[in-house]
């Protein structure tokens, strides 16, 4: 009726696989890593900059039931073990370990272990599961106290297997201050020779049927050459609103930062944008270019560096599958890690393109949708993948290549934190659990300060 065929056989289009970068490492061997399909193994290397950790306290949330002393001692040990192979050495015994109930005592404890341990550097939490406990440790730790927080799950001290412990030493290696890895020098793209910026951005919004709560834009850039760690920015702006508001102070802020850390003024910057809709490419665009051009010209006259702007999109239906069966990967039959298409489903006029980034590890791997919609830098296609797919092999809590590029997936994780600091606690009365909070904590001005991170915290990646 329309003159449209539907036709049954999938579309058959040319991809290719980008080759992925090697990792290096530190320690005294300096060893490399080579990944295979989208992962690669850091037994027997130590981190590119591994931090000493000498204070540190223990805190248990979970009952003595549940987590008895001798399984913390455990947990202990095998935990010093794994990060003194890592390179992050945790020297002798916690200066501190108490069991405790409810998020009310999280305050105090916190308060006494920073008054009373000077240098404490971690304080590892235990959790029995799901529980509101969690936010108020993020809250206390990130924005009361400056401190570092790890939380562990009660089942995963009672039973440690090396792989949950060396996922967490990615972590706490990262919190405070040291570098796990970084793709070697020699292989990475040619806009690495000048100074160069990563910015990623990301909105969060309240779950559909909430009318009241604020959005929350986070922005995160990269804080050095390699690029590994990231400094991250975050406004409490309206409910529902896409565009990033407050990005000129933003920018502008994380510009300084930059600035502040490497003594040099980016020539480029790339900026990452997270969960933008077709529809709003065109808003977004005007709106947020204009922010980040006018961050720069505030900061000097005539500052004018190159700016790359790219939407990544996961949220579309697009999947691809490999043609011949002997290309396929694992169990589920996936595409490999590093193909990307930028013909025949992608745009006829503008700049996009897909990159399945990551290993599937169950279904269907869905590839990420990129939009250059602006590009000063005037890279080449080959030039965007290449670069976009190392990004993805920099996320510090795994040894795998992830589906996002770090810089995009960092903000995302910034967003959510600062919903966890919105978290009104809630006191327990004798007519059952209730919020606490008044109309005040909820004026914009209350709501800012409430996701206003400690300045010790802001120094490190302490969304990891």
């Amino acid at each position: 009726m329309f003159g449209i065929n539907v036709n049954t056989r999938m579309a058959e289009i040319q991809g290719r696989v980008i080759p992925a970068p090697k990792i290096q490492y530190g320690g005294r061997t300096k060893a490399q890593a080579s990944p295979q399909l989208g992962v690669w193994d850091m037994r027997g290397k130590q981190f590119f900059s591994g931090i000493e950790i000498k204070v540190w306290a223990i805190a248990c949330f979970a009952p003595q039931r549940i987590v008895r002393e001798d399984s913390l001692r455990l947990f202990t040990m095998q935990l010093q073990k794994i990060s003194n192979d890592a390179g992050m050495p945790i020297l002798g015994q916690p200066c501190f370990c108490k069991y405790a109930t409810g998020q009310d005592q999280v305050e105090p404890m916190f308060r006494y272990l920073k008054n009373t341990h000077a240098g404490l550097q971690l304080i590892v939490v235990v959790l029995p599961g799901k529980t509101p406990v969690y936010a108020e440790v993020k809250r206390v730790g990130d924005i009361m106290f400056g401190l570092a927080t790890q939380c562990v799950q009660s089942k995963n001290v009672n039973k440690t297997s090396p792989q949950t412990l060396s996922n967490l030493c990615l972590k706490i290696n990262v919190k405070l201050g040291g570098i796990n890895s970084i793709i070697v020098p020699s292989v990475r793209p040619a806009v690495f020779r000048e100074p160069v910026i990563f910015l990623g951005a990301d909105v969060t919004h309240p779950p559909a049927g909430d009318k009241t709560k604020p959005s929350i834009a986070a922005v995160v850039a990269s804080m050095d050459a390699h690029p590994s760690r990231y400094s991250a920015t975050v406004r409490v702006q309206s409910h529902r609103q896409e565009i990033i508001q407050d990005l000129y102070p933003m920018v502008r802020d994380l510009l300084l930062q930059f600035y502040r850390s490497t003594r040099f003024k980016p020539t480029r910057i790339i900026y990452y944008r997270d969960g933008v809709s077709e529809g709003q490419f065109l808003n977004v665009l005007n709106h947020e270019l204009r922010a980040i051009r006018e961050a720069c010209v505030k900061l000097e006259l005539g500052y004018q560096p190159g700016i790359t702007f790219i939407v990544v999109q996961k949220r579309h239906h697009t999947r691809l599958f490999c043609a011949d069966k002997k290309d396929q990967m694992g169990k589920s039959g996936n595409i490999p890690a590093g193909t990307t298409v930028d013909q025949v489903i992608t745009h006829p006029t503008e700049f996009d393109f897909y990159l399945c980034s990551h290993a599937g590890i169950q279904g269907t791997s869905r590839p990420s949708h990129y939009h250059v919609l602006w590009d000063d830098n005037r890279f080449t296609a080959d030039d965007v993948q290449n670069l976009t797919y190392q990004l993805c092999h920099t996320y510090v809590r795994c040894t795998r290549s992830v589906s996002i590029p770090a810089p995009a997936y960092y903000a995302h994780l910034v967003a959510f934190r600062a919903r966890y600091h919105l978290v009104e606690k809630e006191i327990d009365s004798g007519e059952g659990s209730q919020k606490s909070g008044n109309s005040d904590e909820r004026t914009p001005t209350a709501m800012m300060r409430a996701v206003t991170v400690h300045p010790e915290t802001l120094r490190v990646m302490y969304f990891a």
